[in-house]
């Protein structure tokens, strides 16, 4: 398929961006994203981040560190803090993890990427269907962020694209085996950059996600490696 129009691309380096990523490579060029913020698997995320680039052939990469968020606190995803929470899920709670207003600040960095290299798009792989319930998350938010976001640029015809906003995790993996993301390259632990620690939401909606399609997680044979060694 041709490849038209550019889009920007927030790649963390998880499972729901890499699908993010896969989605909007079928169809544009790409600029990857990715954000440094004090998160405590900071470095892994990096490393999946430059190991997809890899994978979709990605040259345009733009790292950015926004260590100015673990300043501002209040999240237990920040090395340091609080301990992360065992999972709850708890309807109309948000849990420790969210970050304070993150997606709006790093929508807010890459729509200004977007306007200085003319891209039409951006992807953000959110999740509201299936989540932790983060505010920042929300379809709703996504359509009034990307309001602001014409009304504020240059380049005032910008889309924020959010594939996977009403998807459920399976749903989520179903589409990603399908059009081939190397899910080996992903992380999505929130305690731990070497063995997920299977405890945390993340870990947890992970897990439900390849047990709901029906597949094994690809990274589970390196932890049972990591278990026996």
């Amino acid at each position: 398929m041709k490849r038209v129009d550019k889009a920007v691309v927030l790649l963390s380096g998880g499972m729901d961006s890499a699908t993010t990523l896969a989605i909007a490579s079928e169809r544009h060029s790409i600029i990857a994203v990715h954000f440094n913020y004090h998160q405590r698997t900071e470095e892994r995320e990096l490393w999946c981040f430059n190991r997809l680039c890899r994978h979709y052939g990605v040259s345009k990469k733009i790292i950015i560190d926004m260590d100015f968020l673990s300043k501002i606190g209040g999240s237990s995803l920040f090395k340091g803090a609080r301990p992360v929470p065992v999972a709850k899920f708890k309807k109309g709670e948000i849990p420790s993890t969210y970050v304070p207003f993150r997606n709006g600040i790093m929508l807010s960095i890459v729509s200004a990427i977007a306007d200085r290299n003319s891209a039409r798009y951006i992807y953000i792989g959110v999740v509201e269907e299936d989540s932790s319930g983060y505010p920042d998350c929300k379809e709703g938010f996504i359509k009034k962020f990307e309001a602001a976001v014409r009304d504020g640029t240059k380049n005032n015809n910008i889309s924020i694209i959010a594939p996977l906003v009403r998807m459920t995790k399976s749903e989520i993996v179903a589409t990603g085996l399908r059009l081939g993301v190397p899910y080996q390259y992903t992380w999505s632990c929130y305690e731990s950059n070497e063995v997920p620690c299977m405890k945390c939401e993340s870990c947890i909606l992970r897990m439900n996600g390849f047990s709901g399609a029906g597949v094994r997680d690809p990274i589970l044979p390196d932890l049972l490696k990591s278990n026996r060694g």
